[in-house]
């Protein structure tokens, strides 16, 4: 039992109930999706298993691979409030060096179960794997859907800095009044750590590489600055989050961080262990985070690892 950032004694339960707060459980996403309250959770986000052979999955083929997501989906439709979001971050399914875009397939299962989409956010990183036969991949889809037409959407706790904002307006009974609003700018669909960015925006979001301060031994980890922008604009305080595929637990991290509640499962023990010690060292404050809004590290030329290495000029030469 620790002290939290509600200011009251909690744990992290095993089994779900409305009286929790925050809630790890064991077990087969779409088995206890079923046992779930309809019209209950205001947000549900995740990354789905991308069906690439990770050592959490079975590979299977691309039309096998969607049809054992449809009975999940259609329980978190079923279980979402009315004015509940659903964010849904996955990447490329890549099968004889093709190509597979996971959103253009889930795009329509969504569609299928009568969400609406509100936006299909990029959100571009700088690290990853490099490929020989194809540009390397530096980005990965959200697909925000809600379940009606009555959604929220809290624009201020995710504004970012104007680049101008002394900008004025021109024309009309405002002229020579700034013209953009003092908490910031609505950001786009692109979340991105572009070097233009570095100095203009507050949401710098680099994955979860070697170097994180949040890495664990889960090998395609939520960076926990990812979801908090979903936390913050798209449910209120004390409202409950789902995460069907949490792993080692940044969705409930993010909640928790914002007294949101969080109900997380995972089949996975060994994952799941680790996300029930992260969440109690948040509760304790030792939990090693990345700050919200940290901008991205920007070599000065002058680091050896930056330098071209002699010995390739050397080799150039002797050619």
């Amino acid at each position: 039992m620790v002290r939290t950032l509600f200011n009251e004694e909690f744990h992290v339960a095993d089994k779900f109930s409305a009286d929790e707060r925050l809630v790890l459980a064991c077990g087969d996403s779409s088995a206890l999706a079923k046992e779930l309250p309809a019209g209950f959770f205001s947000l549900i986000v995740t990354s789905p298993p991308y069906n690439i052979g990770k050592e959490y999955e079975n590979r299977l083929s691309l039309k096998q691979y969607l049809a054992q997501q449809k009975p999940l989906l259609a329980e978190l439709v079923r279980v979402l409030r009315t004015d509940g979001s659903i964010c849904w971050q996955v990447g490329n399914y890549v099968e004889n060096a093709e190509v597979f875009p996971l959103d253009v397939y889930y795009y329509d299962i969504f569609k299928a179960l009568g969400l609406q989409l509100r936006n299909r956010i990029i959100w571009h990183f700088e690290r990853g794997l490099h490929c020989s036969q194809r540009f390397s991949g530096r980005y990965e889809t959200i697909l925000w859907f809600t379940k009606s037409d009555d959604y929220q959407f809290h624009l201020d706790p995710v504004r970012v800095p104007a680049k101008y904002p002394g900008k004025l307006h021109f024309k009309g009974e405002k002229r020579g009044l700034p013209s953009g609003n003092p908490l910031g700018k609505n950001p786009s669909d692109v979340w991105t750590i572009l070097a233009e960015d570095w100095k203009n925006s507050v949401w710098n979001i680099p994955n979860v590489k070697a170097n994180h301060p949040e890495k664990t031994e889960h090998p395609c980890q939520f960076p926990v600055e990812l979801v908090e922008r979903c936390v913050l604009a798209l449910t209120s305080k004390d409202e409950w989050i789902y995460d069907p595929y949490c792993g080692v637990g940044s969705a409930l991290i993010a909640a928790a961080k914002h007294e949101r509640r969080a109900l997380g499962c995972d089949r996975e023990l060994a994952y799941l262990n680790t996300a029930r010690e992260r969440l109690l060292k948040l509760g304790e404050g030792t939990l090693k985070l990345r700050p919200l809004g940290k901008a991205v590290y920007t070599p000065t030329g002058r680091e050896k690892v930056a330098q071209r290495p002699a010995a390739w000029d050397k080799e150039r030469t002797l050619l």
